[in-house]
């Protein structure tokens, strides 16, 4: 499973031969929009956590380039599929197997409208089991003790967790997530993007690893490999 960071909340990851698009959000992104072309970028499956503009603004778009699947709450679903996209809706504790593997739409605490204002659902994240990996997505949320019930049924090697503070959990509470889903290994998301969630990186790291935990920030662009 390969899983690359394009900034903000959006991943790429190439698991099975298949690739998963994460809350593609670049032309809008300051810091990104002039380093990424969407139009270059693959996807046979877009996953979308919720509604926010920072986080579904190039979907359409690129779904209908690439023939994308996106797969989200049964709103954001309807939403996309009015507009002539191919869509598979889910709804928190559903469990999907999709040809990368198995999927489910998990719990979040967070908002979700679009940009005009109109519903878009509850928010949730998603639990990839691959075919030798399994990661938690866990999207923009506060920390919550439904994280708890994710290691009842998968066992984590990586989580992907939101550390930006104001709008989602901060770092603090990240690493007490960590210990929910019992996983150690971290990827950090939504953070940088703007003022309100900037962050001093090396203490972030430090706080990380005074816990035992490893907590990676990518460069844009940059890949990892489980």
């Amino acid at each position: 499973m390969k899983i690359t960071h394009y900034a903000h909340s959006t991943f790429g990851i190439e698991v099975k031969g298949k690739h998963l698009l994460v809350d593609p959000f670049i032309t809008g992104n300051e810091k990104v929009k002039d380093k990424f072309d969407i139009n270059e970028l693959k996807a046979d499956y877009i996953l979308l956590t919720h509604a926010h503009q920072d986080h579904t603004l190039d979907a359409e778009a690129i779904a209908k380039r690439t023939g994308a699947v996106i797969v989200s709450n049964f709103e954001i679903t309807s939403h996309y599929e009015k507009k002539g996209i191919e869509v598979h809706p889910m709804n928190h504790g559903g469990n999907w197997s999709f040809e990368f593997g198995n999927l489910k739409y998990v719990n979040a605490i967070h908002t979700s409208s679009f940009p005009d204002g109109s519903y878009g659902g509850q928010p949730g994240g998603f639990v990839i089991e691959g075919e030798h990996k399994n990661i938690y997505i866990a999207g923009d949320t506060a920390l919550t003790m439904d994280m708890k019930l994710i290691p009842m049924q998968t066992k984590l090697d990586l989580a992907i967790l939101p550390i930006g503070d104001n709008f989602t959990m901060g770092v603090e509470d990240a690493i007490v997530a960590s210990d929910f889903v019992e996983c150690d290994k971290i990827l950090g998301c939504h953070y940088d993007t703007f003022g309100y969630i900037e962050i001093d990186h090396e203490e972030a790291k430090r706080k990380f690893y005074e816990k035992g935990k490893d907590l990676m920030l990518l460069e844009p662009g940059e890949s990892i490999e489980l």
